[in-house]
């Protein structure tokens, strides 16, 4: 996904007539098998045995490495699974002695094998699922088929991440195969030119359902892995709205950054996860019988993230790395400002979406932005430090949304732009320059945003980036919707579900840190009733009115007993002590927000206005 810093120092190293002939900046767009003499030769071969949806065997063939090399399995920026936990079985054979191995530490193993040459073999037990829906990204095997390859499947030799690489694919008889790596004479041979295009090419195998469409020339495919029992849907109606969203995308950065595309969608999952040139999602059936264009905003989204984090990404994702994945403060850049794509790439394309003006859209974000006190308590940047962590002390007792955040911002940026240049700039302008500033080795930082707008806008917006962005302040909504002729009134109601019945404050719940004999405490909010009575993110759970609580099930459904007006009485430790709160549970308060035109708006706030609501 992201071309290596230690790669960078052999680009750089190659003379100037050697990079002449290969002008590419990252690895995900190279098809050429980049080598030196002193490169290993590596191939890859996994297999599914028929009837075993437990796990796969893969096999890594190495010649031309050292005697003892280093094979990692890569952590993911977002989604570090730590699949390495589940290799079992794990040998070495070498024709010129016995072969060994150690497992040194976590992701990464030590490999001994005389002369260089060996066959690597292990087995990926996958591990049991006891959750009815899994995250479309993850591994996984099924009777007629499942997710396999990328970073949870195979290993990489450390310090050779620019060796290419051959994928072969053994699997039971009538599969089919789905995956953004390059094909080969051979349909079931796929070519990686590096380790960081390898991990980052998941394979979608099995009865798979096909569909292509072309966009200026370039090759698209939609795979689909439906359940055994799958609803049937609107497949031209899917497809349709797919295209729609690619061909808009296309056009508004001028071109594709990718040979061909593969849309990897999987029956049965949620979520999704973008990919240089694939995007996997969860699309169950059911959901798209009663609408097949349910799914399109978050496939808006993922493969917007094709331009914006693939490529424009932030400084601090290094790429390819066994180790635990690094921080960012530009998380709200790729993650908020996408969302702000996606709803906007829907409307450009025609298609329908959750509200029906860019105007009521806003203020349904700025209802969630208001209802949660992290937003405002915590920077973007500052969110953006913990937006992928696992660890829920890390969050304190606030919750902040990197997505909402940076919606808002790119909102307020939006308009500072079109002021500025009365419109005949926008946010459009700043994106398409992120893409040339920053989708080759160097990534983003959030001085290098501003420095970008400032160039689109010809104006200074360094206060707003400090007060805003890099410092937790209420963003002064109505400061920035006057520039173009808007303002915005906030009301609170009592919250009640779609049945009219009152909903309780449960902005709490449990998590258990690995290793920890009992569930912990996460609220969400310090301005929940559960803050209030002095509860904490990180307190140890021990009693909920008198019932013992010993894992997180037990809690979650104690909650879901609870309504407004009961009486709780919870019990924590802490190292200082046991803690006893109680309290009468209130009913939420949700925010109402209106925007309106401001009386009397001058000609040019009209004229932002219209353009800015016509998503122009």
């Amino acid at each position: 996904m992201i071309w290596p810093r230690m790669a960078l120092s052999v680009l750089f190293a190659c003379s100037s007539a050697a990079f002449a002939q290969n002008p590419l900046h990252n690895a995900a767009d190279g098809v050429e098998a980049r080598y030196s003499r002193s490169q290993p030769v590596v191939s890859y071969v996994l297999r599914v045995a028929p009837q075993n949806t437990m796990g796969f065997e893969v096999e890594i063939r190495v010649r031309n490495a050292p005697d003892t090399f280093l094979l990692a399995m890569m952590a993911h920026p977002e989604y570090d699974d730590r699949y390495w936990r589940y290799v079992t079985d794990l040998r070495v054979e070498s024709p010129r002695g016995p072969g060994t191995f150690a497992h040194t530490n976590g992701a990464l193993w030590s490999v001994t094998a005389p002369g260089g040459e060996s066959v690597v073999r292990y087995r990926l037990q996958l591990p049991v699922v006891t959750n009815p829906t899994r995250p479309s990204w993850r591994a996984f095997l099924g009777e007629t088929g499942g997710l396999v390859g990328g970073p949870h499947s195979f290993m990489y030799i450390v310090g050779e991440e620019l060796a290419p690489s051959h994928v072969t694919l053994d699997l039971p008889a009538g599969w089919d195969v789905a995956t953004g790596l390059e094909p080969t004479a051979d349909p079931r041979i796929f070519f990686a030119p590096t380790a960081d295009v390898l991990v980052d090419s998941p394979i979608l195998v099995g009865h798979l359902r096909n569909w292509r469409f072309n966009i200026d020339g370039v090759p698209h495919r939609v795979a689909y892995l439906p359940l055994p029992n799958a609803t049937p849907f609107d497949e031209v109606g899917f497809v349709g709205g797919l295209a729609r969203i690619a061909r808009e995308s296309i056009r508004f950065f001028g071109r594709a950054p990718y040979r061909d595309f593969t849309f990897l969608f999987v029956d049965g999952a949620f979520g999704g996860l973008e990919h240089a040139n694939s995007v996997s999602i969860g699309a169950p059936s059911a959901i798209l019988a009663r609408d097949p264009n349910a799914l399109l905003p978050q496939t808006a989204h993922e493969y917007f993230h094709t331009w914006n984090e693939v490529r424009i990404r932030p400084v601090e994702y290094r790429g390819i790395d066994y180790r635990p994945p690094p921080v960012s403060t530009g998380v709200w850049w790729i993650e908020g400002v996408t969302m702000l794509y996606a709803d906007l790439t829907l409307r450009r394309a025609g298609l329908r979406t959750e509200h029906s003006t860019r105007t009521d859209h806003l203020a349904a974000i700025i209802e969630v932005y208001l209802e949660s006190s992290g937003n405002t308590l915590l920077s973007p940047e500052q969110a953006s430090l913990v937006a992928n962590t696992t660890n829920m002390m890390e969050y304190g007792d606030d919750s902040a949304s990197v997505h909402v955040q940076g919606e808002l911002v790119g909102d307020m940026l939006d308009f500072l732009v079109r002021d500025a240049t009365s419109s005949h700039k926008s946010l459009d302008d700043v994106m398409r320059l992120m893409m040339e500033r920053f989708s080759g080795p160097a990534g983003y930082t959030s001085a290098g945003v501003e420095h970008v707008v400032d160039t689109v806008c010809g104006c200074k917006t360094h206060e707003f980036f400090e007060r805003y962005v890099r410092t937790a302040h209420p963003i002064d909504l109505n400061r920035f919707l006057a520039l173009i002729g808007l303002r915005s009134h906030a009301t609170t109601t009592p919250a009640r579900d779609a049945k009219g019945t009152p909903l309780a404050d449960l902005r709490v719940t449990a998590w258990l840190p690995e290793g920890a004999p009992r569930p912990r405490l996460r609220v969400f909010d310090r301005a929940s009733v559960w803050a209030k009575a002095g509860l904490h993110t990180g307190d140890t759970l021990a009693s909920i009115n008198g019932a013992a609580i010993t894992s997180v099930a037990e809690f979650r459904s104690a909650l879901s007993a609870l309504k407004v007006g009961d009486s709780v009485n919870l019990e924590v430790a802490r190292a200082a002590g046991p803690f006893q709160a109680a309290f009468v549970l209130p009913q939420l308060t949700r925010f109402r927000v209106e925007i309106e035109e401001v009386q009397g708006a001058t000609p040019k706030q009209r004229a932002l206005r219209e353009a800015w609501s016509a998503a122009k």
